[in-house]
């Protein structure tokens, strides 16, 4: 858990983490879910922490929650087990705090589908990786209650 991770959650600062969810998304947020969705892990990152270091409010903590799950992903490509299974963790731990949806992503969707591959990652171990199912990685979807997906729906192999 990172440290400022830890001090927004000791100090109370995640209480009106919601506090913005009903925003429109912002346009770097979109550009990150599009590159999370083609399995661009790695330029996802860049994307997405480019607006997660700029915003001061928790919503910023979202972000970083989606940035990290792709991380752990492009960690998982590469084989480093330790590295997917903690980002994958951070990730879902930060952006579930933003359920059921936010800015118009079903956030519980995306966690529990990070969840599951999480779970899939674990039940592997470190020397069995290359039996992962690719088709079983999230994408991020637009919530419903927004009207018609900007993103994907489809959950293309991103091995």
């Amino acid at each position: 858990m990172g440290e400022g991770w830890r001090r927004a959650v000791q100090s109370g600062a995640l209480v009106d983490a919601r506090a913005r969810c009903e925003e429109d998304p912002p346009e770097g947020l979109l550009a990150g879910i599009q590159l999370f969705n083609a399995g661009a892990f790695y330029e996802c990152h860049h994307a997405l922490e480019e607006i997660w270091h700029a915003e001061r409010e928790p919503i910023r903590y979202l972000y970083q929650g989606i940035l990290q799950i792709g991380v752990g992903f492009h960690h998982l490509r590469n084989r480093n087990y330790r590295g997917a299974t903690a980002l994958l963790r951070d990730g879902i731990d930060k952006a579930e705090r933003y359920r059921p949806c936010c800015l118009g992503i079903d956030v519980e969707r995306l966690c529990a589908e990070a969840r599951h591959c999480l779970e899939a990652i674990t039940e592997l171990g470190p020397d069995r990786l290359e039996g992962f199912d690719w088709g079983t990685v999230p994408a991020v979807h637009r919530s419903i209650d927004v009207g018609p997906s900007t993103a994907p729906d489809a959950n293309p192999n991103r091995a």
